[in-house]
This record gives C-alpha cells, sequence and structure tokens, in this order.
C-alpha cells in the first residue's frame, strides 16, 4: 500500500496536487484546478491509468514496428505520462516535450523525476510558438495534448495551428490528439475539418457512448498522410476495459459534414466540460 503523503502546490496556471494511488506503491494521480491531468506509476510507466492515454499509447504502438525508436514532439507534458511509456517500449527514441507551466515542470521534476538517460528533453515555453520555431520533417510523431484546466486552448484548435503540425512531421509521420466533446460535436468536427484539409487520412477513437451522444467524453484524433492500420487499432481499443471504436474512412467524412476549418482569427477553447464530466471523487 502507498503511505506517501499528498502533495498541493500554486502552479504557474492554476492549482496542482499529487496525490497517491493507495493500491500501487509508486503511482501518482496530478490533478491541476480538480481537472485530472496526467496518472504515473513510476515503477510500472507502461501502466496507462486513463482511456485516453491508454488509447494514444496503442496509436503510437502501430504506428511503426515494435521497439523501433521513434523522433517525438509532445506539445503539453503534465506529469509525462505518454513519454514515459514511450521510453520504455521504444527505448532509444528522441523526445521532446514542451509545457508552458514553469512551476508544473518543477513540481513534476521533484516528486516524479524521469531517470537519467530517458532521451526525454523538456522545454519550458509556449507550444504553438515552440511547434512554429520547430525544424520542418523532424518528427515522427506529434502529440497534442495542451489543455489550460480541462479545456485545449483556442491556439490549437485551428487549420493553422494543423499546417505547422503538417510542416514538422515527416512524409510517413503521425499526430495524434486528446481532445473532449459532446454532441452535436461543434468543436469535434471543427477539429475534424481542420485536419481534413491538410491530411488525407484520419481516425477517431471514442467510446461508443460519447460518439452516440450519450455523454461528455474524450476523442482520439489521428491524421496522417499515409494509411493508419486501422484494424490493430481497433483490435486493441476493443480489448481495453472500456472498449472505444475506431471510425476512419467515410465515417469520417460522414462525422465531420459541413463543418468548416477553423481560423485563427476565430477560434475558441475547446467546450467547457459539465460538472463531474471528469471528477475524481
Amino acid at each position: 500500500m502507498n503511505e506517501a503523503i499528498p502533495v498541493s502546490r500554486a502552479v504557474d496556471h492554476g492549482f496542482a496536487k499529487l496525490m497517491p494511488d493507495v493500491d500501487r506503491e509508486r503511482a501518482w494521480l496530478l490533478t491541476v484546478d480538480g481537472a485530472p491531468q496526467s496518472y504515473v506509476d513510476l515503477d510500472e510507466p507502461t501502466h496507462l491509468e486513463f482511456e485516453y492515454a491508454r488509447r494514444l499509447g496503442h496509436v503510437l504502438d502501430t504506428v511503426a514496428e515494435a521497439g523501433r525508436p521513434l523522433d517525438v514532439l509532445h506539445l503539453g507534458g503534465g506529469a509525462l505520462t505518454l513519454p514515459r511509456y514511450l521510453a520504455a517500449t521504444r527505448p532509444s527514441s528522441r523526445q521532446n516535450v514542451v509545457e508552458a507551466d514553469r512551476g508544473l515542470v518543477e513540481l513534476v521534476g521533484e516528486y516524479l523525476p524521469v531517470g537519467a538517460g530517458s532521451g526525454i528533453a523538456l522545454h519550458v515555453a509556449d507550444a504553438r510558438r515552440w511547434l512554429a520555431d520547430a525544424p520542418a520533417d523532424s518528427a515522427d510523431v506529434v502529440v497534442g495534448d495542451v489543455f489550460g484546466g480541462s479545456r485545449v486552448p483556442a491556439g490549437f484548435t485551428t487549420v493553422g495551428y494543423a499546417g505547422e503540425v503538417e510542416r514538422v512531421l515527416r512524409a510517413d509521420g503521425v499526430y495524434m490528439a486528446n481532445l473532449a466533446d459532446a454532441a452535436p460535436f461543434a468543436f469535434l468536427r471543427s477539429q475534424l475539418a481542420n485536419f481534413a484539409t491538410v491530411f488525407e487520412e484520419l481516425a477517431l477513437i471514442a467510446e461508443p457512448a460519447v460518439l452516440r451522444g450519450r455523454r461528455f467524453g474524450n476523442a482520439v484524433l489521428v491524421a496522417a498522410h499515409r494509411p493508419l492500420d486501422t484494424a490493430a487499432l481497433a483490435r486493441r481499443t476493443a480489448a481495453d476495459a472500456f472498449p472505444a471504436r475506431v471510425e476512419h474512412g467515410p465515417a469520417v467524412r460522414e462525422f465531420i459534414g459541413d463543418a468548416r476549418p477553423v481560423r485563427d482569427e476565430d477560434a475558441v477553447p475547446s467546450p467547457e466540460p459539465p460538472d463531474g464530466a471528469f471528477g475524481i471523487g
């Protein structure tokens, strides 16, 4: 049983808490202003507690042959759940993680340090500006997981952002993002429309109840120029404790419908989750 003591601290963009998991000896939940941000098990970095993180992990597992190192850019850091996962599953990968909140970076570094030789380089910077300055064709994967509290900031919701992602990715690279919405999916449809203007291949991963509009929830967007291994993704997501569906091809185009790409001057943050949508008790 974990007897570690919870840690609370004001950070640059809110109030952060690190809470130990009583059932796992060196596992921690990070929240910011009450919204769950990350779950990390220091002894088992391949354990992905959150369903959306598991789905992102499935995509990472299927973008290249098992164990092949990747160059990955993470926009948004939190407690570095996915970078730790990738360092464990694809050793020698080179990972840049961009997190704007210096106080959060210092908190995570103090209590949940990343081991030397992990290949993870952490940058305290505005992720949209960092992306704009990143070299072209420099990443195999870009991960979008930027949240201000429980909302995606406006600068990460536009077709201009999608274009910057495409510029930084290599020709066979893959983009994946954690998003959240509810019916009628105005936000999620607009995000797919953004990336449909830049990439030929799109996939959407979410629980059937979310896709049917029964509740607010997470959805993983995947974009690439090359065909995605949606069959492997479907097998993996269907085997999860909370099974998800993988939509692609005509189903995604139908889902987008008449949604229009979002220009930078028209951008707004993602919708505010309803009370209790991501509650932790």
